[in-house]
């Protein structure tokens, strides 16, 4: 970034795709700050907006700025004018045989509960796209959410190639470094039925005796009461995403369990994956929730100007305040995209925060 984070130029590379996105910061005429986009294909005209629609302090427009920038990059957006390429599979789309497990979001009562209790040890979350990466032999691939075959940045293959061996990794992608919090495969052994402890000693060991690379780091882990304590206030003193709890003993089941489980999370920001239902005037679409077989209205969300108005039966991630007590209405919300990892059927109105009653 430049000018000490007050603007930035991303780039994206992938196969015939060749964008840029700037950003930056700039002082209103009559007092205040706002957040300014350009965007488009490299070497074209580019479009523009502002990420505020009116002046704010410079605080506000700063954490409007790092999240916009957060977001770019985690869909693959880098600085650089060179973009960051991604390596392209020939087995893209293709059903792969591994999922991910996925997690319940606790409350902080639960999360109390939780760090006090050795078994269960603690995690950030990132705030990025979930990625299961495959090396075999001299061959990297990615696994998306949904278990397909997808194109990896091609740093991060480049790293995953000067690790020893063979191996499966879970993790999250933002931009060109991979976060690693589990190994589930090492060199054709299934790993998944070990205890959470054993696999995680594997990955550090994968990892951390290797050349240090600033494209593959496995995430850091908290076991100790009074170190989890610290660590959850220093991430969100930073505006983290939030923190995954793991029980220690547990192996790794695919998917995500009804309830509870023995992989949690807990969020600092809301978000919820939501179907649009309905397209609005004035670029604003109206998302739903399934409750039970049915869906459930939960509101409307503009559309910002840097991103294209989704089609109906789209996927939506939607940050949001709280949700209400009654009928589940967000308050606040802010389209983030379209996800294409994640099914209709997972939008469900469980994943709400609800307003404190």
């Amino acid at each position: 970034m430049e000018n000490g984070a007050e603007s930035v130029s991303l780039y994206f590379k992938s196969g015939s795709s060749d964008k840029v996105y700037h950003a930056n910061i700039e002082a209103a005429n009559d007092g205040g700050y706002v957040v300014n986009v350009a965007y488009g294909r490299r070497g074209a005209t580019l479009s523009t907006g502002t990420k505020t629609k009116s002046p704010v302090d410079h605080a506000t427009a700063l954490r409007i700025f790092e999240k916009l920038v957060s977001d770019k990059r985690s869909k693959g957006y880098t600085e650089g004018a060179a973009g960051t390429p991604y390596l392209q599979s020939e087995n893209a789309g293709r059903v792969s045989g591994l999922l991910p497990q996925l997690l319940n979001v606790i409350d902080e009562r639960d999360a109390a509960r939780i760090m006090a209790d050795p078994l269960w040890v603690m995690q950030e979350k990132f705030d990025g796209r979930r990625l299961m990466l495959c090396k075999t032999g001299a061959t990297v691939e990615g696994i998306n959410k949904l278990g397909l075959v997808v194109s990896v940045a091609e740093p991060i293959a480049a790293a995953a190639l000067d690790l020893p061996g063979d191996f499966v990794l879970d993790g999250e992608a933002i931009g060109d470094r991979f976060h690693v919090f589990d190994l589930i495969s090492r060199d054709g052994t299934d790993l998944r039925e070990l205890p959470c402890g054993d696999r995680y000693g594997a990955l550090t060991t994968l990892i951390g005796g290797a050349i240090e690379s600033d494209h593959i780091g496995y995430v850091d882990c908290w076991t100790d009461a009074a170190d989890k304590a610290d660590q959850l206030k220093e991430l969100r003193a930073r505006n983290a995403e939030g923190v995954v709890f793991k029980r220690w003993d547990a192996p790794y089941r695919q998917g995500r369990p009804n309830s509870g489980g023995t992989q949690l999370k807990l969020k600092f920001v809301a978000t919820v994956s939501a179907v649009v239902t309905t397209i609005n005037q004035q670029r604003s679409v109206g998302v739903s929730l399934l409750n039970g077989d049915a869906w459930q209205t939960v509101g409307n969300v503009t559309v910002p100007a840097n991103q294209n108005v989704p089609q109906l039966g789209d996927v939506v991630e939607v940050r949001y305040l709280y949700a209400a007590q009654v009928g589940g209405a967000l308050y606040q919300p802010v389209l983030l995209g379209v996800r294409d990892d994640v099914k209709p059927t997972e939008c469900v109105v469980t994943q709400l925060k609800l307003q404190a009653g």
